[in-house]
């Protein structure tokens, strides 16, 4: 059996954190992975040509997938942080950069790890 390269451990754990995200949301329906295996497509390319990118690829499909179920269907996740005011999403933060984290801009405060979103939200743990 052949070693998984470095690239597709990145890409495979991405594809992981940000499923268990969506599971813990309660939107993983088939739709909805479909698009983190779009993006994950996607960014296989870009850390093709970038391969010191790897470590940024967990933060990145969730950005691509937060971005596409906000074409789609609406703000996600949404802050469990903030209980008056408007609903909002979390950010992703660092934009480019290893270690991902769900953040409220609003609050100023650090929600979750990308992958750990259920924990924040009292859904589904992975």
């Amino acid at each position: 059996m052949d070693p998984i390269s470095p690239l597709e451990q990145a890409l495979h754990a991405a594809r992981a954190l940000v499923l268990a995200d969506l599971v813990a949301g309660r939107v993983a329906d088939a739709d909805v992975v479909s698009l983190v295996e779009e993006s994950v497509k996607q960014r296989r390319w870009w850390v093709e040509q970038w391969p010191e990118g790897a470590r940024y690829v967990a933060g990145l499909v969730a950005q691509d997938v937060q971005d596409a179920l906000l074409e789609r269907y609406g703000r996600w996740p949404l802050c469990p942080v903030c209980g008056t005011g408007e609903p909002h999403a979390l950010d992703v933060e660092p934009e480019l950069g290893p270690d991902p984290h769900w953040v409220c801009s609003e609050a100023g405060v650090k929600v979750a790890a990308v992958g750990s979103l259920g924990e924040a939200i009292g859904g589904p743990k992975a």
